[in-house]
């Protein structure tokens, strides 16, 4: 029992499951907000511009209530809804992926600085010159 508490210990504090845990928090925290983004900001301007559609609302009804059953209702409309919230979601992570790869090109890219070389450096470096001259 000890060694599997042992080696449970040695899988939790590895790092990728840090890493792990870390990226699943921050992925939630992202969520919250592309979903106020799109249901705050972008699906009132869709809206708008519909002519003030509400897709939730659409529905077809398959059978009427009847005798103390509820009706049975196809809500495509809320269908519709999570589609259009799907890949608006997807749209906002691409563009957040896109500039977060830009801003590493640009980091990598940089040059990196060459140390003066010292005395000896030069000297022997003005040799090796010499001598491919000759």
């Amino acid at each position: 029992m000890k060694k599997l508490l042992a080696e449970f210990k040695q899988f939790a504090t590895r790092g990728n499951v840090v890493d792990l845990a870390v990226g699943v928090i921050i992925g939630g925290a992202f969520g919250k907000i592309v979903t106020s983004l799109v249901n705050d900001i972008i699906m009132p301007v869709i809206g708008f511009i519909s002519g003030g559609i509400n897709f939730t609302n659409l529905s077809f009804t398959l059978a009427p209530a009847k005798a103390g059953k509820d009706a049975v209702v196809l809500k495509y409309g809320m269908f519709i809804q999570n589609v259009i919230d799907f890949l608006i979601i997807a749209f906002c992570i691409f563009i957040f992926i896109k500039i977060i790869n830009k801003l590493q090109r640009k980091k990598n890219q940089e040059p990196e600085e060459t140390p003066a070389m010292t005395k000896s450096e030069a000297l022997l470096q003005e040799i090796c010159d010499i001598l491919k001259e000759k």
